[in-house]
C-alpha cells in the first residue's frame, strides 16, 4: 500500500510537470508540432538515466525511491522514459532479437491499437 501511494504521489507531481511543459511549449513554440511530447520524452529519458545510474545507488536501490521517482514521477511525466530504459536493459541482457521485437512490436502494435480504438468508437458513434 505504501508503494502504491508513493507511485500515486509521484505520478501527480509528474503529470503536473508535464502539464507545465505543455503550457510553456505552447507559448514558446506556437506551431503545429508536438513539442511538449517531444520535450517530455527526451527530458524524461534523461532523468530516468540519472535515476537508474546515479540516484538509485545512492539510496541503496530503495524500492520506495524507485517507485516514487521512476514509476510515479516519470510515469506521470512520460512513459517513454520507461520504454527507453527497457530498450537499454534488453540491449544489455537479452540481445538484438529481443530488442528489435520489443521496439518494433511496441511501436507498431501501439499505433495499430490506437487506430483500432479510434475506428471502433468512430464506427459506433456514426
Amino acid at each position: 500500500m505504501k508503494l502504491m501511494l508513493l507511485a500515486g504521489m509521484g505520478g501527480a507531481i509528474g503529470a503536473s510537470a508535464r502539464y507545465l511543459v505543455g503550457v510553456a511549449c505552447a507559448v514558446w513554440f506556437p506551431v503545429s508540432f508536438p513539442w511538449a511530447t517531444f520535450a517530455v520524452n527526451v527530458i524524461g529519458s534523461f532523468l530516468m538515466g540519472i535515476i537508474v545510474a546515479a540516484w538509485m545507488p545512492l539510496f541503496g536501490g530503495s524500492p520506495a525511491v524507485r517507485v516514487f521517482l521512476a514509476t510515479g514521477f516519470l510515469g506521470g511525466f512520460t512513459t517513454f522514459s520507461a520504454f527507453a530504459l527497457d530498450i537499454f536493459e534488453l540491449s544489455e541482457q537479452q540481445g538484438l532479437l529481443s530488442l528489435v521485437f520489443y521496439v518494433a512490436g511496441s511501436v507498431a502494435l501501439s499505433v495499430l491499437a490506437l487506430g483500432l480504438g479510434l475506428l471502433l468508437v468512430r464506427t459506433v458513434l456514426e
